[in-house]
């Protein structure tokens, strides 16, 4: 990473919320000492996270949110499979010093590190007086009397408690990927949508319809977003976001697309027809708009 002296803020990172933006804050601000502000953490695909109901966000949407909410220049994330043989002393040598170059180096309290997590933060301090890095260690954060904490994000996503889920992540929910060739049901009932699928071990916020907004091509839309399986078409794939982009028209196959859910508007349902779901899309749109 060259002569640069670097600010390094270590985690999963799993959801960029705001325990974890206290961390990233920490590198963050050492910008004004004239260090660059850098992330170490893992791919959320990767095993370091197997133990996890699904990772929060994809290895793209989390590099997304690190660099353009939390202002970190480079993210290093190697395999964990290629990292969870080195004891502590390595680490902090070969990836802290050698790899990253880092002057000074944050992670939460309970942070640990090396071989079968044998390390923590006292030997973190030690490595940094050995090779030349200052630490600090960040306290937890609580939202509404509650730790904030990855574990406690995805129970709220799963269970629909979306203005809880937002109020933690510190902003509204994102899905940011390509959009994906889907039926194009939604042409024939006049509501084109965009979909875009989770990936793989990904978790899926509750099944149902949500109040969002869309960015395209640098404007935003009020937009409405299902997620789920489409019971009432027999889709039968994997879940997917399926977003009627109100006020827009035009191609987006293939393109970049980020929809941020504002609002839970109602469960998945299975309607007996076409002309039944047009009717209830027509209603989610005017609650959407109310919501947003």
């Amino acid at each position: 990473m060259g002569n640069n002296k670097t600010a390094v803020a270590l985690g999963m990172f799993d959801g960029v919320h705001l325990g974890h933006r206290a961390v990233l804050g920490a590198a963050f601000e050492q910008k004004k000492q004239g260090l660059i502000p850098c992330a170490f953490t893992f791919p959320p695909e990767s095993t370091a996270n197997k133990g996890a109901a699904g990772y929060i966000y994809s290895e793209s949407e989390k590099s997304l949110l690190l660099s353009r909410e939390c202002g970190i220049e480079r993210v290093f994330s190697p395999r964990f499979e290629d990292i969870c043989g080195m004891n502590g002393g390595c680490f902090a040598q070969d990836v802290l010093c050698g790899e990253m170059n880092a002057a000074f180096v944050c992670c939460g309290r309970d942070f640990r590190f090396g071989k079968g997590a044998s390390c923590g933060v006292d030997e973190l301090r030690s490595f940094g007086e050995r090779y030349g890095f200052t630490v600090q260690t960040v306290d937890d954060v609580y939202c509404g009397g509650e730790r904030v904490s990855s574990t406690a994000v995805r129970e709220l996503l799963i269970s629909g408690e979306l203005s809880r889920a937002n109020a933690m992540l510190g902003m509204p929910y994102i899905i940011a990927k390509d959009v994906s060739r889907g039926a194009q049901l939604g042409r024939t009932i006049g509501f084109p949508t965009a979909n875009q699928l989770f990936g793989e071990g990904q978790l899926v916020p509750k099944y149902g319809v949500y109040a969002s907004r869309a960015h395209v091509n640098g404007k935003t839309y009020p937009s409405i977003t299902d997620i789920g399986v489409k019971p009432t078409v027999k889709y039968g794939g994997a879940p997917l976001a399926e977003t009627y982009i109100h006020g827009f028209s035009g191609d987006l196959y293939g393109s970049p697309l980020i929809v941020e859910l504002c609002g839970f508007i109602r469960p998945e349902m299975k309607f007996g027809s076409l002309d039944e779901l047009k009717g209830q899309i027509d209603n989610d749109i005017k609650s959407a708009l109310k919501i947003l």
